[in-house]
């Protein structure tokens, strides 16, 4: 498998381009791609259980904070410690890399969902829109040879950001309840179906962009 070429055009490209290779240079020799792989996984496991503890106590969400750093130093250096030492694995990297990009995922809406600050309905509600978001991707990678691993200006590392302001906010006013249609729910169960339906929104209007480019790559014939 070549490696597809990788375009990105988020908010935070230029820094991580800057930040990102100084740091797999000051890394020792012997921490390897798969050790940062297994410390972003480790990262979303400790994010999960933040949220899921916060129903002890909201200070659980500074637990919830620190996986959120610690994932996206694992999920951003390990592909970037590989290309630095020239170690690729093109396969090898593309199938765990986004295998346990799909546990992150998975186990992080949980743990929104689990928690007091969202219905589990609309954790879920995320991680199926983001995770249909990513098979999208991995599609068009196939078909287009382009691995484009985000969408606009928001991509992993924005989302985190995000992340990490609501945690803050939670901390800050608490779940914030009202009723809606006689069933209770929060501020960040708003939000949060907020980023589903936008998520939906950005996927329809890239698939009509992709399908318009391929009928025009390879017209109907008759």
């Amino acid at each position: 498998m070549t490696e597809p070429e990788r375009q990105s055009t988020f908010i935070t490209t230029r820094f991580e381009r800057w930040a990102l290779p100084r740091l797999a240079a000051a890394l020792p020799r012997w921490v390897l791609p798969d050790h940062l792989t297994a410390l972003g996984v480790l990262g979303a496991t400790v994010i999960a259980a933040g949220y899921g503890l916060s129903n002890r106590n909201p200070h659980w969400l500074w637990l919830a904070n620190a996986g959120l750093l610690v994932h996206w130093f694992g999920d951003s250096l390990d592909g970037t410690v590989a290309r630095f030492r020239k170690i690729e694995r093109p396969r090898y990297g593309f199938y765990l890399d986004h295998l346990t990009d799909a546990y992150s995922t998975l186990v992080i809406g949980l743990g929104l969902g689990f928690s007091p600050y969202m219905l589990l309905a609309v954790g879920l509600a995320m991680v199926i829109a983001y995770l249909v978001l990513s098979i999208n991707v991995y599609l068009e990678t196939h078909v287009f040879g382009k691995f484009r691993f985000g969408y606009g200006v928001m991509g992993p590392t924005e989302a985190r950001i995000i992340l990490v302001g609501l945690n803050l906010l939670a901390l800050t006013v608490g779940p914030l309840p009202f009723h809606l249609i006689g069933r209770g729910v929060t501020v960040f169960d708003v939000l949060g179906s907020a980023a589903a339906l936008s998520m939906a929104g950005m996927l329809m209007r890239r698939v009509v962009r992709n399908l318009r480019q391929l009928s025009q790559d390879e017209p109907q014939r008759r």
